[in-house]
């Protein structure tokens, strides 16, 4: 009797799969083998950081939003294609990279911002370590060696992020350590791709902001889908559209060692999310529970 209960487990298992090791919804790692990247995604979404590799083409601490359907994870897949094929990632295999960040905050990030300008780390990320991993969750951080942020004010910046399974969100906390100033005025935003019929939602608060845009980089294959992105900082004190910059951004003052925290999302009108309206009701609610969690 024993026996044949054993052998109609290993039946059940082969056919539905084993339910005490299901497979991850998050991932993160360096990708050395192409150009330094550090990629990350769940079951919903995905990106990227620059590394070394890249630096001068371009030297950009803006996070590289990937869109993909929901499910399975297909960074690794997309990298082993692009070992064959270098644009292998830009054409659609359920998802695809369309997103152009160049020297940007692309989908979400932060910098000094000192005399109205956005001032640049000297590097992409130099140092990476993965402090937490489960099936489920992971947390990452990224090392921005020190750079001159503007004359007499360096600046160093650690990055560290939370992905969780089944969210449109990802939570980053950046801790920048300066000298030659008490206090620094730090941009978190996302760039505005004006050619691109970019919505814009200002959400009726300074610490949220989205857009709903067109795909912005058309020059490997045509993509008809749009692009929601978004970020969440409810103890933010302003925020600020700037043509002149190309960025959304939320602003705070801090002084040498806080840490600035806040929500960055995005989605694909390919998968669950199909209009501006969706989105921009998912960010109000996000909002509010952080809001609330604060």
């Amino acid at each position: 009797m024993k026996k044949a209960l054993s052998i109609a487990c290993a039946v059940l298992l082969a056919v539905t799969g084993c339910r005490d090791n299901p497979a991850p919804k998050v991932m993160a790692r360096e990708v050395p083998e192409r150009a330094d990247d550090f990629v990350f995604e769940n079951n919903l979404i995905a990106g990227r950081f620059y590394g070394k590799a890249l630096e001068g083409d371009p030297t950009s601490p803006g996070l590289d939003v990937w869109v993909k359907l929901p499910g399975r994870l297909v960074a690794d897949d997309w990298y082993a294609g692009a070992m064959k094929d270098g644009s292998y990632y830009h054409h659609d295999h359920g998802g695809k990279d369309c997103y152009k960040v160049a020297v940007s905050l692309g989908g979400g990030a932060s910098v000094p911002y000192l005399y109205n300008r956005l001032c640049w780390p000297a590097t992409n990320y130099r140092s990476s370590t993965v402090l937490e991993k489960s099936d489920d969750r992971i947390v990452f951080v990224l090392g921005y060696p020190e750079w001159e942020a503007s004359e007499g004010i360096n600046v160093s910046l650690e990055k560290k992020v939370t992905v969780e399974a089944d969210s449109y969100f990802i939570k980053v906390e950046d801790t920048y350590v300066f000298t030659g100033t008490d206090s620094l005025t730090v941009a978190a935003g996302f760039k505005l791709h004006g050619d691109q019929s970019t919505v814009v939602d200002r959400l009726d608060s300074p610490g949220r902001l989205a857009i709903w845009e067109k795909a912005s980089d058309q020059s490997v294959e045509p993509e008809d889908g749009l692009i929601g992105v978004a970020i969440v900082m409810p103890d933010s004190e302003s925020h600020l559209f700037s043509k002149e910059l190309d960025h959304a951004l939320i602003l705070k003052d801090i002084i040498s060692g806080q840490t600035i925290s806040y929500m960055v999302g995005s989605c694909w009108s390919k998968a669950e999310i199909k209009d501006s309206e969706t989105w921009f009701g998912m960010i109000k609610a996000v909002s509010r529970k952080s809001r609330s969690d604060g």
